[in-house]
C-alpha cells in the first residue's frame, strides 16, 4: 500500500514536470483563458493531455521506435510549425487591434479549445522527447508485481499531475482576470503570439536540420 501511495505520488510529480514549463499549450491557455475564461483555457489543457494519453499508450504497447521515425519527426515537425505560427500570427493580430480581435474570434479556423490543446501537444516534438525520454524511467519504478493493465492504469495517473496543473492555472486566470481591463489583455495575446509564432520557427527550423541530415 505504501509503495502504491509512493508511485501515484511520484507519477502526479512527474505529471507537473511534464505540464508547468511554459511552452506552446501553457501560452495558449493563457492567452484563451484571458481571453474566454476558465471553461476554454481548461478544455485547451485537457485537450494537450489527451495527446499526452495518446503519445503514453502508444509508447506503453511499443511504438517508441514509430514516434522516433525520421518521417514522423519530419510530418510532426512540419505540421506543429504551421500551426503554432498560424495561432501566433492570429494572436499578434488580437493583441494589435481591437477590430482585428472581434473579427478573429469570429472567424478563427480553430476555435475549438479541446482541439486546439490537442493538435498542439500531439504536434509538438518536445511532448515526443518528454515522453520516450522519461517512460524508462517511469516504468522502472512500477511495482513488479503489477500485471499490464494495471502498470498501464499506473502510468495514467500521471495525467492527474497533469490535470492538477492545468486546473490551477485556468483558475487562476478566471479569478485575476477581474483585476485585468482590455488593454492588459490584447498585452497578453501579443506577447502570448509572439512566444507561439517563435516556438513554431523553432519546430520548423529543427525539422530543417532533420530533412537536411
Amino acid at each position: 500500500m505504501n509503495l502504491e501511495k509512493f508511485t501515484l505520488f511520484q507519477n502526479i510529480l512527474l505529471g507537473l514536470t511534464l505540464a508547468a514549463p511554459i511552452g506552446p499549450v501553457n501560452v495558449e491557455i493563457i492567452k484563451r483563458g484571458m481571453n474566454s475564461g476558465f471553461k476554454e483555457a481548461l478544455l485547451t489543457g485537457v485537450g494537450a493531455m489527451s495527446a499526452d494519453a495518446t503519445y503514453l499508450t502508444l509508447i506503453f504497447f511499443g511504438l517508441t521506435a514509430f514516434l522516433n521515425n525520421t518521417m514522423m519527426k519530419i510530418i510532426l515537425g512540419i505540421a506543429g510549425g504551421v500551426i503554432l505560427v498560424y495561432l501566433g500570427a492570429a494572436s499578434v493580430r488580437e493583441g494589435l487591434s481591437a477590430a482585428a480581435a472581434k473579427n478573429h474570434q469570429r472567424k478563427r479556423v480553430l476555435k475549438n479549445s479541446y482541439a486546439t490543446g490537442f493538435m498542439l501537444a500531439i504536434c509538438s516534438p518536445m511532448t515526443i522527447v518528454w515522453w520516450t525520454g522519461v517512460f524508462g524511467v517511469l516504468m522502472a519504478s512500477q511495482a513488479t508485481a503489477q500485471t499490464d493493465i494495471s502498470a498501464f492504469l499506473s502510468c495514467l495517473s500521471i495525467l492527474l499531475g497533469c490535470f492538477l496543473w492545468v486546473f490551477f492555472l485556468a483558475g487562476a486566470l478566471h479569478w485575476g482576470k477581474r483585476f485585468i481591463n482590455e488593454r492588459m489583455t490584447r498585452a497578453v495575446s501579443l506577447i502570448a503570439g509572439i512566444f507561439l509564432v517563435g516556438f513554431g520557427i523553432y519546430f520548423l527550423f529543427r525539422t530543417y536540420w532533420i530533412i537536411k541530415m
